[in-house]
């Protein structure tokens, strides 16, 4: 049996799982200062060094992308959240340091730092059922996907839905059959398979329905940043035109701070032209004059670890303090969970709608799910969870190897698609 790899390349963290010649898997660990990961975070982080008196370009990825960023981030630049552009075919590249990268460029760049020297391998990637964005092109996203591993030296894989491969390994430990519901919960999207499983039979697992959303993990800190901290930055707030008239502080500017994989766009001096001209003219100047510091000072990521741990403390607890300085700005918020849920009610509506919309493309009612199985860190957010529990019964839930399960399940099924 060839090796066989399964990589759940992620919008927050990937991983990389190798099924062993005993039929055996296991995810791969990564170590950084003496610490030990099975995740691998999806970031790149680019700086110039000088090599014979020329500027030369430099990057690192994953764990040691985020320590060389947060030695010195005003001299650094760093790329997240590159997955959630895969289907958007409005973004084509971006510069870094006068330099021009496609998407493509970027993750073949992060996948060989995944797999080190690894070549000589079966891959299995995951997908999502649905890309994240709004007008997002599933067929475009997975071509651009394949694409990247191909830069990456890796032109021959095979893909698989992240939500079947979440319940590959849970599914087969089950001794009768059973329709089980399987919801993954990433960083940008949100995905649903309902599998049948047969023990004994020629297919032991069929899929009977794939359906998906593009929020997850990412739009819950957004609704926390857009509601707890972007007002102290000046949204809502007015500016006074020369005109005389008053007008509201361009929201975009709020949009794009609280989304994660659009902060690094706006140090483009374009926007920091822009946004330094209405702080001139606002009523409240220096909250934007604070907004500027964040982005200009690259603190956004130490502002989106506060918001995570925060998002972290409301599933274990009913409230948590929300802390962060920097500069003049300083942010020390109460949030209650009841308020928390309050702000992420569209998201939960999308997920409850998403949910329904698989039973009905398998043809199924509620009751007819034996089991549930939920991975992903935002299958801890309780809100989330009882939307299943609510559906489905408490007592169908399951849940374990929350970060680890997709790409697992897939060297798992590259071994049954080899057999």
């Amino acid at each position: 049996m060839s090796r066989i790899f399964g990589i759940d390349f992620g919008t927050t963290n990937s991983v990389v799982a190798e099924l062993a010649a005993d039929g055996q898997v296991s995810s791969r660990v990564f170590t950084q200062d003496g610490m030990s990961f099975e995740t691998f975070r999806t970031v790149l982080c680019f700086w110039q060094e000088e090599t014979k008196g020329r500027p030369a370009l430099r990057h690192a990825a994953g764990p040691a992308a985020v320590e060389t960023y947060l030695e010195d981030p005003l001299e650094a630049r760093l790329i997240m959240s590159m997955k959630t552009y895969l289907a958007q075919k409005s973004f084509t590249q971006t510069q870094i340091f006068g330099r021009s990268f496609t998407l493509e460029e970027m993750i073949a760049l992060f996948l060989k730092a995944l797999l080190g020297e690894d070549r000589e391998a079966r891959i299995v990637a995951g997908r999502p059922v649905r890309f994240a964005g709004e007008f997002a092109d599933d067929a475009f996203g997975e071509a651009r996907l394949r694409a990247a591993f191909a830069a990456a030296g890796l032109p021959e894989i095979e893909t698989a839905y992240e939500p079947e491969a979440a319940g590959y390994r849970f599914i087969r430990a089950l001794e009768r059959p059973a329709h089980v519901l399987v919801g993954d919960f990433g960083g940008g999207t949100s995905d649903f398979s309902i599998l049948r499983f047969t023990p004994g039979a020629e297919m032991p697992i069929v899929t009977l329905a794939n359906t998906g959303v593009g929020i997850a993990g990412d739009s819950l800190d957004y609704r926390i940043i857009d509601n707890a901290i972007s007002p102290l930055l000046g949204k809502g707030d007015e500016y006074r035109v020369p005109m005389g008239k008053d007008m509201p502080i361009p929201i975009e500017y709020f949009t794009s701070f609280a989304n994660w994989h659009k902060l690094s766009l706006m140090r483009s001096p374009r926007v920091l032209r822009d946004i330094e001209e209405v702080a001139k003219l606002a009523h409240k100047p220096q909250k934007l004059r604070n907004l500027l510091s964040l982005i200009k000072d690259e603190s956004g990521y130490h502002l989106y670890q506060a918001v995570s741990r925060a998002k972290a403390t409301l599933s274990r607890e009913a409230g948590t303090r929300l802390r962060f300085e920097h500069e003049d700005f300083t942010l020390d918020q109460e949030i209650a969970r009841e308020e928390f849920e309050g702000w992420i009610a569209p998201e939960l509506g999308k997920l409850d709608t998403c949910i329904q919309a698989v039973l009905d493309q398998a043809g199924m009612q509620a009751g007819e799910i034996d089991r549930v199985f939920l991975t992903g860190g935002t299958s801890f957010v309780p809100a989330v969870r009882g939307l299943f529990e609510t559906r489905f019964g408490a007592e169908k839930m399951s849940a374990g190897g929350e970060f680890v399960s997709v790409a697992e399940g897939l060297a798992l099924i590259g071994r049954d698609r080899q057999a």
